[in-house]
């Protein structure tokens, strides 16, 4: 998915509720700038927290804001038709560290944002901690993870999981030289 149609959306948004964005700087508590560029910029892509932040203000869910589509039930995803949707990068200027492959899109009615992620050595230069509301449930498939979580850091491998309240900050990166894998569904309540 591109920047610009999730800017889009939540310009839409912003306008069909009548909210401005000092409205929406105010609510969030996120800066003016890092708002602005979102409508702005085409390869940058902020992490999931900001977004939790604009969608909880803006009174819809995460997947709203990144759906393209509707599918019908069941939504079924199969291994070789998984499309990378998000690469989320640290900041503008900084390599891709994650890559975000949906594994709900289009289904309209979920309460749980599920993904595979691959998460790239360089996820490990910047740890940002982020915090949001809700519930986070990862597996590691591959490579080594490191999760802080508060004030502990936990290394997981292969077959490890971790479920965590998303309320207490937290950052996932990848522990190696190479790229680790993940699955990850968060639970954002209404």
């Amino acid at each position: 998915m591109k920047i610009e149609k999730i800017g889009s959306r939540i310009a839409g948004l912003m306008k069909q509720r009548g909210i401005t964005l000092e409205d929406l700087v105010e609510r969030t508590g996120l800066q003016r700038e890092f708002l602005e560029q979102i409508g702005r910029e085409k390869e940058y892509f902020p992490s999931l927290g900001p977004l939790l932040k604009i969608s909880r203000v803006l009174g819809v869910r995460l997947g709203t804001l990144l759906d393209d589509q509707v599918s019908e039930d069941p939504l079924i995803v199969r291994k070789g038709d998984q499309k990378r949707e998000i690469d989320m990068l640290p900041d503008k200027d900084k390599p891709v560290a994650l890559r975000f492959f949906s594994l709900g899109q289009g289904k309209t009615d979920r309460h749980m944002e599920p993904f595979f992620i691959e998460i790239l050595p360089e996820s490990a230069h910047d740890k940002k901690l982020s915090t949001h509301e809700g519930e986070e449930f990862i597996v590691v498939t591959q490579g080594e993870v490191e999760v802080i979580y508060g004030t502990e850091t936990h290394l997981l491998k292969a077959g490890d999981s971790i479920y965590y309240n998303s309320v207490v900050p937290h950052y996932v990166s990848c522990a190696s030289e190479t790229p680790a894998c993940i699955y990850a569904v968060l639970y954002i309540p209404e």
